[in-house]
């Protein structure tokens, strides 16, 4: 009897960490090649870009995961997930929600910061460097954002105590890597600790809603 493989190190959580777990979640992602010829992690990111695909584009369905010279294989749970963790939507295997969350996030804060020169359309290479600043710290590690909770919008993570929370329709749901549960969440104080990228919470303001996994749904 042949033995199961382990998993791989590219499962993603709400800081963007990489997790050798089995569960797969509902989407794909890429950051680039971050393994070696032995399958191994070397690095976090190559590169600005941290994309959120389909889970199987269509045009890659032959792959296997971590291929050598190809991009790294990440998987996350879901679209909120995946935004907590400072990816955006793959233009290639997800061109309609690459199109919505650009136009969303140029009308987002171009009403945030009113004024003649906000632009309307920036390329896609400006919006990702915005995206690196704010999720990626002086040391390399996850960057944090202090908030007050209440009025943070759907979509957004949060986190307490060790543990990523999600805001989803008026509560806080506990992340796991299978998906979310109801728990008491910790006393939040005057601010917490948002995972979510503050210029994607801009855009989650604005009424855009990331795909959350379907247990996100069961305690409404």
């Amino acid at each position: 009897m042949s033995q199961q493989k382990p998993p791989l190190q590219n499962r993603v959580d709400p800081w963007g960490v990489l997790h050798a777990v089995q569960a797969r979640g509902t989407l794909m992602g890429n950051r680039g090649i971050l393994h070696d010829d032995q399958n191994r992690i070397v690095r976090h990111w190559a590169g600005k870009a941290w994309l959120s695909c389909v889970l199987n584009p269509p045009f890659e369905q032959k792959r296997s995961p971590f291929s050598q010279g190809t991009y790294s294989e990440l998987f996350f749970l879901d679209e909120a997930t995946a935004f907590a963790a400072g990816h955006r939507p793959c233009r290639s295997c997800q061109r309609g929600r690459y199109d919505a969350f650009k136009a969303g996030w140029a009308a987002a804060h171009a009403a945030s910061n009113p004024s003649a020169d906000a632009p309307t359309w920036l390329p896609i290479a400006a919006i990702d460097a915005v995206l690196h600043a704010e999720r990626i710290g002086p040391d390399r590690r996850k960057r944090t954002h202090p908030s007050a909770l209440a009025g943070l919008p759907d979509g957004t993570f949060y986190a307490a105590e060790g543990e990523a929370w999600l805001v989803w329709r008026g509560q806080s749901l506990r992340w796991t890597f299978d998906g979310y549960q109801r728990a008491d969440a910790p006393p939040a104080g005057d601010e917490v600790a948002v995972l979510t990228p503050p210029s994607i919470v801009t855009l989650l303001r604005s009424g855009f809603r990331p795909s959350v996994h379907p247990t996100a749904n069961l305690y409404n």
